[in-house]
């Protein structure tokens, strides 16, 4: 069933009965619970802290006996105490920029590439791609996730690949003028910047090849999908992944209906859950979005929170069911410009400047096409904001050279942030209200 192509050239099981679907969910969730308990001591350790035993899964509704798994226990067990075979098998290794201390790491088997591959593939065909189609990648490449899993989709699919990865904006535009690509793979916000420097060039961006925009790794609106359709002329649809899971490719938004992203079942078993309590909400409740994956060999995740917000859905283009666009985040994790960044991370490089207070905030906004950090700080006592500045530099060069973003740093004198009797407000999103105006 799960390799088989119907006429319209979906996966089978994309559109099997709930029954077909249910059945061959609880048949891989059997095994990766016995896979994560008889090859991963901490799982092993987790479920038997729980009572639990693989044994005991003898229903989809018994994976809330399962343990949760969050990213502190993948950073915990730096760099492959998660992983599942031995590091002969592994076949490609990714990990995140690192936060307060290391880095994300996610291996995968040649299996587990050949699935991811595969499930680019069927995201690309929900898209609009068909085969013989040219696909331009403008996700980063590397130990990021976006971009290779987007390449090796896009070329199992039966598509051209240029694998432009981000950047070089004027080129971009070069190489879709040169090369003549159907489809765009990238974030929003750079498809945005891309389309300013057609404007730039005297293009006119609707009168460019492209026909499909698959377009993830950070949030975007309605209103900034309206504006790259109606910019470019093409259909503009959602991409969703997430390293610890898989990477990009998790679910997919389908062009037909563009009513929010497609959890591909067969393979990531979707809960909603209460970001506090942890407790399993009812299905079109909004909680916290948590996977377990199915299939995979390398790293299998139980009960991974996500801490995206979001509700679950019924499906509509396929059996599988749908999330409402992410809403928010249950921790405190910005995204921008498609980069994780977490408060306490630039609060441990501001800890190191001689002339900055510990007292800071973080404000978004977006300018243009793209996203702007600006990070307010002050002054310590007895320094004025002025003689701040080299500090104030120099952060900002550390911020760019550990996170891997461009910020400004503006200081401010002493006592000018507020202080919070509770818990401290850092981050001041102003993203949604650039997006209103």
């Amino acid at each position: 069933m799960a390799d088989r192509k119907t006429a319209a050239g979906l996966d089978a099981i994309e559109t099997a009965s709930q029954d077909e679907l249910s059945a061959l969910q609880l048949e891989r969730l059997k095994w990766t619970v016995r896979h994560a308990y008889q090859n991963v001591p901490f799982y092993r350790r987790k479920l038997e802290e729980k009572g639990v035993h693989p044994d005991d899964i003898k229903s989809l509704e018994d994976i809330r006996l399962l343990p949760f798994t969050t990213k502190a226990d993948l950073r915990a067990n730096y760099p492959f105490g998660l992983f599942a075979v031995p590091k002969e098998r592994l076949a490609r290794l990714h990990a995140s920029s690192g936060t307060t201390g290391k880095p994300t790491v996610v291996g995968y088997t040649k299996n587990d590439i050949d699935t991811w591959a595969g499930l680019i593939a069927r995201s690309l065909h929900a898209a609009g791609a068909r085969p013989g189609d040219t696909v331009h990648v403008a996700y980063g490449y590397g130990l990021f996730t976006g971009g290779l899993g987007a390449h090796y989709g896009a070329e199992k699919l039966g598509c051209c690949v240029v694998p432009m990865s981000g950047g070089a904006t004027e080129r971009q535009v070069q190489l879709i003028q040169d090369f003549q690509p159907r489809v765009i793979m990238v974030t929003p916000s750079y498809m945005l910047a891309i389309a300013d420097e057609f404007r730039r060039q005297g293009l006119d961006p609707r009168q460019s090849s492209l026909k499909i925009g698959v377009h993830g790794a950070e949030p975007w609106t309605e209103a900034m999908r309206r504006e790259i359709e109606e910019t470019f002329g093409i259909d503009a649809v959602d991409i969703y992944g997430l390293s610890e899971v898989m990477g990009p490719g998790v679910a997919m938004e389908c062009a037909d209906a563009k009513d929010g992203p497609t959890i591909w079942e067969d393979h990531f078993y979707p809960e909603i859950v209460d970001p506090e309590t942890g407790e399993v909400l009812p299905e079109g409740s909004l909680g916290e979005l948590v996977f377990t994956t199915l299939t995979k060999e390398a790293l299998p995740v139980l009960r991974y929170r996500t801490r995206d917000l979001t509700r679950l859905l019924p499906g509509t283009s396929r059996t599988m069911r749908r999330f409402e666009r992410i809403s928010g985040r249950s921790d405190d994790m910005m995204i921008i410009r498609g980069v994780n960044v977490f408060p306490s991370q630039i609060e441990e490089l501001l800890l190191k400047e001689a002339a900055l207070a510990p007292h800071y905030r973080l404000e978004i906004r977006r300018e243009g096409r793209l996203d702007s950090l600006t990070v307010v700080v002050e002054a310590k006592p007895g320094v004025e904001p002025s003689a701040a500045e080299p500090c104030c530099r120099s952060l900002s060069a550390h911020i760019k050279k550990v996170i891997g973003i461009s910020c400004a740093v503006q200081a401010l004198p002493c006592g000018a942030i507020e202080r919070s009797q509770g818990k401290a407000r850092r981050v001041f999103d102003y993203r949604s209200l650039s997006a209103a105006s």
